[in-house]
């Protein structure tokens, strides 16, 4: 049985982190100048280079604009007042889909 080698990179282009979001680069580029929370890396050419915490941080923005709809202003005031609380929260609400789909997964294999 051969192992798979999973690597994890360091950094993702602003392609990659949109199109995980399923969202323009261009939006990408707005929330990193609304959100001080986002800090990429920049290489020699001026590329921006995002690390797995700019990932999380924007996961966190998406949730509270896209799929709370929560305004860019309302959104910047939570995660300065109450990033921790947010961040909790935010993995729970995670927990929860999960859970759900787990549910979905064996009603739909024992016939539901």
């Amino acid at each position: 049985m051969e192992q798979e080698k999973t690597t994890l990179k360091v950094y993702y282009s602003i392609g990659e982190v949109a199109e995980m979001f399923g969202v323009n680069p261009s939006l990408i580029r707005f929330w990193e100048k609304e959100f001080d929370i986002i800090k990429p890396h920049k290489n020699k050419k001026g590329n921006r280079q995002f690390t797995k915490s700019d990932i999380d941080n924007f996961h966190l923005i998406y949730h509270l604009v896209k799929e709370r709809g929560m305004t860019l202003k309302g959104a910047q005031q939570k995660l300065k007042e109450k990033k921790t609380e947010t961040e909790q929260n935010f993995e729970i609400v995670k927990r929860l889909k999960h859970i759900r789909e787990e549910l979905l997964a064996i009603k739909e294999q024992i016939g539901g």
